[in-house]
């Protein structure tokens, strides 16, 4: 992003090997295509997920479609046009009944699964050496290898501080969702004053005189920053009411229970994200013995770390992007001040991405899985007010062949991504061709191909003795070298733009 210096580094691992599957539980069905990433640029992820990859820590994997047992489609919804639909509204009426009086709904959850975390996909430990080197490649070599190789896309160093300083970056670390207080000033023209209508609803005028008092109360205790939702401008009688008015009816003003969406950075992690680490780590365990019955030694804190706080993401901010920039986040819901739920999301150039979601079992009637996408819907739009090409909001992988995880297609307006071609299509249209097969092609032009292939492996860039440098350079000083159909794989994989981009360690 601007004013931002920072590349991607990469190991590769290929996909022969089979691995257990967290869906039909076979255990070798399971294939893709796996990367580590010792660190990472938002566009570079943007541009990776838009080919079917995703990110479970800093393990980047992507399912091999026409052999893995439950082929995995990247799903997104265009936030913007979203409307809930029945159901989803009940999940709201039913936050708002548990808020108001305090009584959770009889029974279990709607048997919403959410995605496993990907152990089974195969994560392999980076290289040391490759860790040293990433380390310690001097910015003199990256610059010296790109002046000689104009055709190559310019690399940049990783800087060691991409948050601007000072109070701005602790400013931006921490944030609440739910307009508890205003401590950061609008930008002119295009804060809430701005956009205010002439007219409002009493009920409206209670809300804000009820925010101001929680302003002044959290002001007293000590929070940091805050970015309020845009207040609900009244809709016309031919409209759909709006999502973010569901929202704000099922907060209701006099409850029993007090609700809290905080937005906090995991990585680097910030103080907040610090503070709640044990808490959040301890509900990550309850979950996972509850949910997917995992035994009470298996959640380990490491491994919570490495799969869901460790990302390789650093924080960029743009002129042009969102005010709590780009970047690993936590979003966490605090219950009468007590964590109950998080979701892991990331924030890129076009999209909020989601990448996990736990909650405490106790609270499984409230169907949170659900409740929090819709929150994670509502927070995309509030972004997009600031970065208009942050428009998408990105669901993981639809699996048809799991009849427990089609619930994803839920979200309407919705496309599923082509495993051949890497164009978005909408979902109405590929639901019948998955009825009939577990893999498909979803572009119906067949002379269409994939337009981002990378035709030229040696145009491939690579890291090689803390120097970057093309594939064909680095082909040539190591005579008689066996990897080109390995380095090639994978430039076919990431497409020309990030096998361009990105540094491939070659030991």
């Amino acid at each position: 992003m601007a004013g931002n210096k920072s590349c991607t580094i990469v190991e590769y691992f290929g996909g022969d090997d089979g691995y257990r599957c967290g869906y039909c539980k076979n255990e070798k069905g399971n294939f893709s295509h796996g990367m580590w990433s010792h660190t990472m640029t938002v566009q570079d992820y943007q541009d990776l997920i838009d080919r079917g990859w995703r990110r479970s820590g800093k393990y980047v994997y992507k399912p091999i479609m026409n052999k893995t047992c439950c082929p995995q489609y990247t799903i997104r919804c265009h936030a913007l046009k979203f409307q809930p639909s029945k159901s989803h509204k009940k999940i709201l009426k039913k936050m708002s009944k548990f808020l108001s009086k305090g009584e959770l709904p009889k029974g279990q959850d709607d048997g919403e699964p959410m995605d496993s975390v990907c152990e089974e996909a195969g994560p392999r430990e980076p290289s040391k050496a490759c860790h040293s080197e990433v380390k310690c490649a001097a910015i003199t070599d990256i610059q010296k290898v790109v002046a000689e190789c104009p055709a190559i896309t310019e690399v940049q160093e990783e800087a060691a501080d991409a948050a601007p300083a000072g109070s701005e970056t602790s400013r931006k670390d921490s944030v609440s969702l739910d307009g508890r207080t205003t401590a950061t000033a609008p930008k002119p023209g295009v804060g809430a004053d701005a956009s205010r209508p002439p007219c409002r609803k009493a009920k409206d005028l209670r809300k804000e005189r009820r925010l101001q008092k929680e302003q002044m109360r959290h002001d007293a205790d000590g929070v940091s920053s805050i970015v309020s939702p845009t207040p609900p401008t009244p809709t016309q009688t031919n409209q759909p009411k709006p999502l973010e008015d569901f929202i704000t009816e099922s907060l209701p003003d006099n409850s029993t229970h007090c609700l809290e969406v905080r937005l906090v950075r995991s990585n680097p992690p910030c103080p907040q994200f610090k503070a709640s680490f044990d808490a959040s780590y301890q509900v990550y365990k309850l979950y996972q013995m509850a949910i997917h019955k995992d035994p009470p030694d298996k959640p380990s804190e490491s491994q919570f770390r490495r799969f869901l706080c460790d990302s390789p993401l650093e924080a960029e901010y743009s002129l042009d992007g969102p005010e709590v920039g780009y970047g690993s986040f936590h979003q966490q819901y605090w219950l009468d001040g007590r964590i109950v739920a998080v979701g892991v999301i990331d924030i890129l150039p076009t999209c909020v991405s989601s990448v996990y979601l736990y909650y405490h079992p106790d609270f499984a009637s409230l169907s949170l899985g659900s409740y929090s996408a819709l929150r994670e819907i509502t927070f995309t739009r509030q972004l997009q007010k600031q970065s208009p090409k942050l428009s998408y909001y990105y669901l993981g992988f639809y699996i048809h062949s799991c009849p427990k995880m089609r619930y994803k297609g839920q979200y309407r307006p919705s496309e599923l991504l082509c495993p051949e071609t890497f164009v978005w299509v909408p979902i109405e249209r590929c639901l019948p061709q998955l009825e009939n097969s577990r893999y498909a092609r979803f572009n119906q032009d067949l002379d269409a191909g994939d337009v981002r292939v990378l035709k030229d492996v040696g145009r491939a860039l690579v890291l090689y003795r803390r120097t970057v440098m093309p594939y064909a350079a680095y082909s040539r000083k190591r005579k008689g070298s066996s990897d080109e159909t390995e380095v090639q794989q994978y430039a076919g994989l990431v497409g020309q733009e990030c096998a361009e981009r990105i540094l491939l360690y070659r030991a």
